[in-house]
């Protein structure tokens, strides 16, 4: 016979989950929800500040433009780390604790990567980065468990709206600074902005005690793992995460390296408004969960993957057309965001009581996707220019809507 910590590996607190469902529904007030949404926007934007700055970066560190993605690379996988290592632990501690102490560890990343002085340092510094922004997603798990279950997508809309915003903030606010008071003050500012909003969320979030510990922090590993073999569907979104997100940083890591260089040229605050042209994403996040609440999570998914395969079209005209630039950029954004908010929406009404470990396993391929695309867009780059990247964006894309019409059934 299964012991009882066996059987909560092969089912996470499933008595806990069903004593869950007959409890008082808790409701996330609107301007607690916002406030998830600004703290995931700021966490967010700590490993995406850097794409702007990967021409600033290789110059005062000596990096070649084929090999600067490493910088991102490092980031995205530490990231990854963070979502297998730390992000789980949302199903096992108390969440208000554990979220203010890694934002306040943040800022320790953050300070060492401002005053890094060699290229080690900086890599160092970024990995610490990456390995704690994970707290994003703690935060959204977070907020899907307060939200009452008939709003819970219109929530994590709201709030992935916060992240999609701080991706793109990130790149505007990252060439303002830069061009102000160089890329090490965006690190700076960085650290202020996440030692005040942690403070703010140590007084405002609910000291709520998650219900699993029953699990000890092996069993809680191990249990992502179980939960991927026992849900279908978390494989097919995470595999579709894997890939628009592939697909999303082939876009914006190499994006600097034609706009930076002649006969375009231009300076990172103008390279940076880039990431404005993409604020539609945001508003395709809250409406994409939305669309899953009524039960159309397949129907958005398959539109906005169609979108994104003809957003490279226009962005394939760069270097001729600004314009037809931040068109492709509005498709591209709208497109990934929607399906990624489609994608969370369907997964956290999979298991109520292991929202954390579906949301970690869930990005830990949307980081392996964007470190993919980080590295493969500059190499890509290199060796056959603006257009050799957006024939691999086009190709990513192409695969990912296959994907779904040949699994569309099964999720």
């Amino acid at each position: 016979m299964k012991t009882s910590k066996e059987k909560a590996l092969l089912l996470p607190n499933q008595a806990i989950a069903n004593t869950a469902e007959t409890a008082p529904v808790r409701v996330l007030s609107r301007s607690v929800a916002l406030l998830f949404a600004i703290a995931c926007g700021l966490a967010v934007a700590n490993i995406y500040y850097a794409q702007p700055l990967l021409d600033a970066l290789a110059h005062e560190f000596g990096i070649t433009h084929s090999s600067v993605g490493i910088v991102i690379t490092v980031t995205q996988i530490c990231y990854a780390l963070g979502l297998l290592l730390l992000v789980p632990l949302g199903d096992l501690l108390n969440r208000r604790r554990l979220i203010t102490g890694q934002m306040l560890l943040s800022v320790l990343a953050l300070i060492v990567v401002s005053f890094a002085p060699t290229r080690t340092i900086l890599l160092i510094g970024m990995a610490m980065v990456g390995l704690l922004a994970v707290v994003t997603q703690t935060l959204v798990a977070f907020a899907s468990t307060l939200a009452h279950p008939t709003e819970r997508g219109q929530v994590v809309g709201l709030v992935t709206s916060g992240v999609v915003i701080g991706i793109l903030l990130a790149r505007t606010v990252a060439g303002v600074l830069t061009d102000l008071a160089g890329w090490r003050s965006v690190y700076l500012v960085s650290a202020t902005l996440t030692l005040f909003m942690a403070v703010a969320l140590l007084r405002v979030l609910p000291k709520n005690e998650p219900s699993s510990a029953t699990l000890s922090y092996a069993q809680l590993l191990r249990s992502v793992i179980a939960l991927f073999v026992q849900e279908r569907i978390l494989r097919i979104r995470a595999v579709l995460a894997l890939l628009i997100f592939t697909a999303f940083s082939i876009l914006w890591t190499s994006l600097v390296l034609p706009l930076s260089t002649p006969p375009l040229s231009l300076s990172h605050t103008a390279i940076g408004a880039f990431g404005l042209a993409g604020v539609a994403g945001a508003l395709a996040a809250a409406q994409a969960g939305r669309l899953a609440d009524q039960g159309l999570g397949q129907r958005t998914t398959g539109t906005a993957l169609v979108v994104l395969l003809l957003s490279w079209l226009p962005i394939h005209y760069t270097e001729h057309s600004l314009l037809a630039l931040a068109l492709g950029v509005i498709l591209l954004d709208l497109a990934v965001q929607a399906v990624h908010v489609t994608n969370q929406s369907l997964i956290f009404n999979v298991r109520p009581e292991a929202r954390s470990r579906l949301i970690a396993g869930y990005m830990i391929f949307y980081s392996i996707g964007s470190a993919t695309g980080a590295i493969a867009s500059t190499h890509m780059y290199t060796y056959a220019g603006w257009s050799g990247v957006c024939l691999l964006g086009t190709g990513v894309s192409a695969l990912a809507l296959i994907f779904w019409v040949v699994t569309r059934r099964a999720a």
